[in-house]
Protein backbone atom coordinates (compact mmCIF):
# COMPACT_ATOMS: atom_id res chain seq x y z
CA UNK A 1 0.00 0.00 0.00
CA UNK A 2 1.25 3.53 -0.78
CA UNK A 3 2.04 6.35 1.58
CA UNK A 4 -0.73 7.02 4.10
CA UNK A 5 -2.64 10.30 3.73
CA UNK A 6 -3.23 12.70 6.63
CA UNK A 7 -6.60 11.18 7.55
CA UNK A 8 -5.13 7.70 7.80
CA UNK A 9 -2.23 9.00 9.89
CA UNK A 10 -4.67 10.54 12.34
CA UNK A 11 -6.66 7.32 12.32
CA UNK A 12 -3.57 5.31 13.21
CA UNK A 13 -2.64 7.76 15.93
CA UNK A 14 -5.93 7.65 17.84
CA UNK A 15 -6.02 3.85 17.88
CA UNK A 16 -2.32 3.08 18.31
CA UNK A 17 -1.95 0.35 20.90
CA UNK A 18 -5.60 -0.73 20.70
CA UNK A 19 -5.53 -2.73 17.48
CA UNK A 20 -2.42 -4.71 18.33
CA UNK A 21 -1.05 -7.98 17.06
CA UNK A 22 -0.52 -9.46 20.48
CA UNK A 23 -2.45 -12.67 21.09
CA UNK A 24 -3.28 -13.14 17.44
CA UNK A 25 -3.60 -10.71 14.59
CA UNK A 26 -6.48 -8.26 14.90
CA UNK A 27 -8.08 -5.90 12.42
CA UNK A 28 -6.18 -2.65 11.86
CA UNK A 29 -7.97 0.66 11.18
CA UNK A 30 -6.05 1.23 7.94
CA UNK A 31 -7.42 -2.10 6.66
CA UNK A 32 -10.96 -0.89 7.36
CA UNK A 33 -10.21 2.39 5.55
CA UNK A 34 -8.92 0.52 2.49
CA UNK A 35 -11.91 -1.82 2.48
CA UNK A 36 -14.24 1.17 2.82
CA UNK A 37 -12.82 2.75 -0.33
CA UNK A 38 -13.08 -0.54 -2.23
CA UNK A 39 -16.72 -0.88 -1.13
CA UNK A 40 -17.47 2.62 -2.44
CA UNK A 41 -15.83 1.83 -5.78
CA UNK A 42 -17.59 -1.52 -6.10
CA UNK A 43 -21.04 -0.12 -5.24
CA UNK A 44 -20.77 3.08 -7.29
CA UNK A 45 -23.50 3.56 -9.90
CA UNK A 46 -23.34 5.81 -12.97
CA UNK A 47 -26.59 7.73 -13.45
CA UNK A 48 -28.04 8.65 -16.84
CA UNK A 49 -27.12 12.31 -16.47
CA UNK A 50 -23.49 11.41 -15.97
CA UNK A 51 -23.28 11.59 -12.18
CA UNK A 52 -21.88 8.66 -10.24
CA UNK A 53 -23.39 7.93 -6.84
CA UNK A 54 -21.89 5.80 -4.10
CA UNK A 55 -23.16 4.55 -0.72
CA UNK A 56 -23.04 6.90 2.26
CA UNK A 57 -24.03 4.57 5.13
CA UNK A 58 -21.60 1.83 6.20
CA UNK A 59 -21.54 -0.99 8.77
CA UNK A 60 -18.31 -2.78 9.70
CA UNK A 61 -19.02 -6.19 11.22
CA UNK A 62 -16.29 -7.30 13.62
CA UNK A 63 -15.42 -10.40 15.62
CA UNK A 64 -15.68 -10.56 19.41
CA UNK A 65 -12.12 -9.38 20.05
CA UNK A 66 -12.02 -6.78 17.27
CA UNK A 67 -15.37 -5.30 18.29
CA UNK A 68 -14.22 -5.00 21.89
CA UNK A 69 -11.13 -3.08 20.77
CA UNK A 70 -13.07 -0.81 18.40
CA UNK A 71 -15.60 -0.06 21.13
CA UNK A 72 -12.87 1.52 23.26
CA UNK A 73 -12.54 4.34 20.70
CA UNK A 74 -16.12 4.50 19.46
CA UNK A 75 -17.05 7.87 17.98
CA UNK A 76 -13.50 9.07 17.30
CA UNK A 77 -12.71 6.09 15.09
CA UNK A 78 -16.10 6.16 13.36
CA UNK A 79 -15.75 9.86 12.55
CA UNK A 80 -12.29 9.37 11.07
CA UNK A 81 -13.67 6.60 8.84
CA UNK A 82 -16.47 8.93 7.76
CA UNK A 83 -13.80 11.42 6.74
CA UNK A 84 -12.06 8.68 4.73
CA UNK A 85 -15.33 8.10 2.84
CA UNK A 86 -15.92 11.81 2.20
CA UNK A 87 -12.37 12.35 0.98
CA UNK A 88 -12.53 9.33 -1.34
CA UNK A 89 -15.86 10.53 -2.77
CA UNK A 90 -14.30 13.89 -3.57
CA UNK A 91 -11.21 12.38 -5.18
CA UNK A 92 -13.28 10.06 -7.40
CA UNK A 93 -16.03 12.57 -8.21
CA UNK A 94 -18.71 10.48 -6.51
CA UNK A 95 -22.00 12.05 -5.38
CA UNK A 96 -23.16 11.35 -1.84
CA UNK A 97 -26.95 11.57 -1.54
CA UNK A 98 -26.90 12.14 2.20
CA UNK A 99 -24.68 12.45 5.29
CA UNK A 100 -22.00 9.81 5.75
CA UNK A 101 -22.50 7.44 8.67
CA UNK A 102 -20.22 4.64 9.87
CA UNK A 103 -21.19 2.03 12.46
CA UNK A 104 -19.43 -0.89 14.10
CA UNK A 105 -21.48 -4.04 14.63
CA UNK A 106 -20.67 -7.18 16.58
CA UNK A 107 -20.70 -10.39 14.54
CA UNK A 108 -19.71 -13.39 16.69
CA UNK A 109 -19.48 -15.64 13.63
CA UNK A 110 -16.37 -13.84 12.33
CA UNK A 111 -12.85 -14.88 13.34
CA UNK A 112 -10.45 -12.42 14.95
CA UNK A 113 -8.72 -10.41 12.23
CA UNK A 114 -11.60 -10.88 9.77
CA UNK A 115 -14.20 -8.19 9.11
CA UNK A 116 -16.88 -7.38 6.55
CA UNK A 117 -18.33 -4.06 5.39
CA UNK A 118 -21.96 -3.60 4.35
CA UNK A 119 -23.15 -0.40 2.68
CA UNK A 120 -26.26 1.33 1.42
CA UNK A 121 -27.38 4.63 -0.05
CA UNK A 122 -29.60 6.72 2.18
CA UNK A 123 -31.00 9.95 0.71
CA UNK A 124 -30.78 13.25 2.53
CA UNK A 125 -34.18 14.09 3.96
CA UNK A 126 -33.65 17.82 4.13
CA UNK A 127 -33.19 18.76 0.46
CA UNK A 128 -33.09 22.48 1.13
CA UNK A 129 -30.18 22.10 3.51
CA UNK A 130 -28.40 19.97 0.90
CA UNK A 131 -28.86 22.70 -1.71
CA UNK A 132 -27.52 25.39 0.64
CA UNK A 133 -24.44 23.31 1.37
CA UNK A 134 -23.59 23.10 -2.32
CA UNK A 135 -25.11 19.71 -3.14
CA UNK A 136 -24.46 16.20 -1.91
CA UNK A 137 -21.19 15.59 -3.71
CA UNK A 138 -19.06 16.57 -0.71
CA UNK A 139 -20.96 15.80 2.47
CA UNK A 140 -20.08 18.48 5.07
CA UNK A 141 -17.33 17.69 7.51
CA UNK A 142 -18.37 17.46 11.12
CA UNK A 143 -22.09 17.55 10.38
CA UNK A 144 -21.69 14.60 8.05
CA UNK A 145 -21.79 12.12 10.93
CA UNK A 146 -25.38 11.77 12.14
CA UNK A 147 -26.31 9.82 15.23
CA UNK A 148 -24.05 7.56 17.24
CA UNK A 149 -21.75 4.93 15.77
CA UNK A 150 -23.10 2.08 17.90
CA UNK A 151 -26.19 0.04 17.08
CA UNK A 152 -27.03 -0.75 20.72
CA UNK A 153 -30.39 -2.33 19.96
CA UNK A 154 -28.77 -4.71 17.48
CA UNK A 155 -25.96 -5.51 19.92
CA UNK A 156 -28.13 -6.12 22.99
CA UNK A 157 -31.19 -7.81 21.48
CA UNK A 158 -31.57 -10.87 19.30
CA UNK A 159 -34.74 -11.81 17.37
CA UNK A 160 -36.15 -15.26 18.12
CA UNK A 161 -39.32 -17.20 17.33
CA UNK A 162 -41.23 -19.16 19.97
CA UNK A 163 -43.11 -22.16 18.52
CA UNK A 164 -44.88 -24.69 20.77
CA UNK A 165 -42.67 -23.74 23.72
CA UNK A 166 -39.43 -24.06 21.73
CA UNK A 167 -37.24 -21.09 20.87
CA UNK A 168 -35.48 -20.60 17.51
CA UNK A 169 -32.83 -17.91 17.07
CA UNK A 170 -33.02 -15.91 13.82
CA UNK A 171 -29.28 -16.02 13.28
CA UNK A 172 -29.32 -15.38 9.52
CA UNK A 173 -30.61 -12.45 7.41
CA UNK A 174 -33.29 -14.66 5.86
CA UNK A 175 -35.09 -17.56 7.57
CA UNK A 176 -37.72 -19.66 5.76
CA UNK A 177 -40.49 -21.43 7.67
CA UNK A 178 -42.56 -24.23 6.19
CA UNK A 179 -43.53 -27.89 6.09
CA UNK A 180 -40.65 -28.87 3.77
CA UNK A 181 -37.47 -30.41 5.15
CA UNK A 182 -35.67 -27.76 3.10
CA UNK A 183 -37.10 -24.96 5.26
CA UNK A 184 -34.81 -23.41 7.87
CA UNK A 185 -37.50 -23.94 10.54
CA UNK A 186 -39.77 -26.94 10.06
CA UNK A 187 -43.42 -26.37 10.98
CA UNK A 188 -45.29 -29.67 11.22
CA UNK A 189 -48.78 -28.47 10.30
CA UNK A 190 -50.87 -29.71 7.35
CA UNK A 191 -52.25 -26.19 6.93
CA UNK A 192 -48.75 -24.85 6.28
CA UNK A 193 -47.22 -24.77 2.80
CA UNK A 194 -43.86 -26.38 2.06
CA UNK A 195 -42.22 -22.95 1.98
CA UNK A 196 -44.77 -20.76 3.69
CA UNK A 197 -43.18 -17.70 5.28
CA UNK A 198 -39.89 -15.84 5.32
CA UNK A 199 -38.46 -13.72 8.14
CA UNK A 200 -36.07 -11.08 6.85
CA UNK A 201 -33.80 -9.25 9.34
CA UNK A 202 -31.56 -6.29 8.54
CA UNK A 203 -30.13 -3.46 10.67
CA UNK A 204 -31.90 -4.79 13.75
CA UNK A 205 -35.34 -4.75 12.09
CA UNK A 206 -37.35 -7.84 11.14
CA UNK A 207 -40.29 -8.33 8.81
CA UNK A 208 -42.50 -11.24 7.81
CA UNK A 209 -43.00 -12.03 4.12
CA UNK A 210 -45.58 -14.53 2.88
CA UNK A 211 -44.12 -16.79 0.16
CA UNK A 212 -47.35 -17.30 -1.76
CA UNK A 213 -48.69 -19.82 0.72
CA UNK A 214 -52.00 -21.61 0.06
CA UNK A 215 -53.70 -20.55 3.30
CA UNK A 216 -51.97 -17.23 3.85
CA UNK A 217 -50.04 -15.81 6.80
CA UNK A 218 -51.19 -13.41 9.50
CA UNK A 219 -49.50 -11.04 11.95
CA UNK A 220 -51.61 -10.07 14.96
CA UNK A 221 -54.71 -11.21 13.07
CA UNK A 222 -54.02 -9.16 9.93
CA UNK A 223 -53.29 -11.00 6.68
CA UNK A 224 -49.85 -10.35 5.21
CA UNK A 225 -49.98 -8.69 1.81
CA UNK A 226 -46.35 -8.21 0.82
CA UNK A 227 -44.46 -7.76 4.08
CA UNK A 228 -45.29 -6.76 7.66
CA UNK A 229 -42.81 -5.36 10.25
CA UNK A 230 -42.38 -7.43 13.41
CA UNK A 231 -42.07 -6.03 16.91
CA UNK A 232 -41.48 -7.72 20.24
CA UNK A 233 -44.56 -9.83 20.99
CA UNK A 234 -45.94 -9.98 17.44
CA UNK A 235 -47.96 -13.16 16.86
CA UNK A 236 -47.63 -14.89 13.49
CA UNK A 237 -50.35 -17.34 12.41
CA UNK A 238 -49.71 -20.10 9.87
CA UNK A 239 -52.34 -22.80 9.48
CA UNK A 240 -53.18 -23.85 13.04
CA UNK A 241 -49.77 -22.79 14.34
CA UNK A 242 -49.18 -19.67 16.44
CA UNK A 243 -45.65 -18.24 16.48
CA UNK A 244 -44.47 -15.43 18.76
CA UNK A 245 -41.71 -13.07 17.66
CA UNK A 246 -39.46 -11.95 20.52
CA UNK A 247 -36.48 -9.66 21.04
CA UNK A 248 -34.38 -10.98 23.92
CA UNK A 249 -30.96 -10.17 25.41
CA UNK A 250 -28.21 -11.62 23.24
CA UNK A 251 -26.70 -13.56 26.13
CA UNK A 252 -29.95 -15.50 26.51
CA UNK A 253 -30.66 -16.24 22.84
CA UNK A 254 -30.39 -19.76 21.51
CA UNK A 255 -27.39 -20.28 19.24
Amino acid sequence: MGRLDDVERRLEKIVRGVFSRGGGRQVEPVEIASALRREMDHKSIVLTEGRTITPNVFDARLSDADFEKAQEWGTALAEELCEVAIKHARSQGYALLGPVRFSFLHDPVLRTGVFEIDSKTEKQQDRQRTARSGGPRTAPRGGSVTGGPWRKEAEEKRPVLEIHGQRYALNAPTIVLGRSSEADILVDDTGVSRKHLQIHTQDGLSEAVDLGSTNGSYVNGQKINGSVPLTDGSVISMGRTKITFRLIPASKSDR
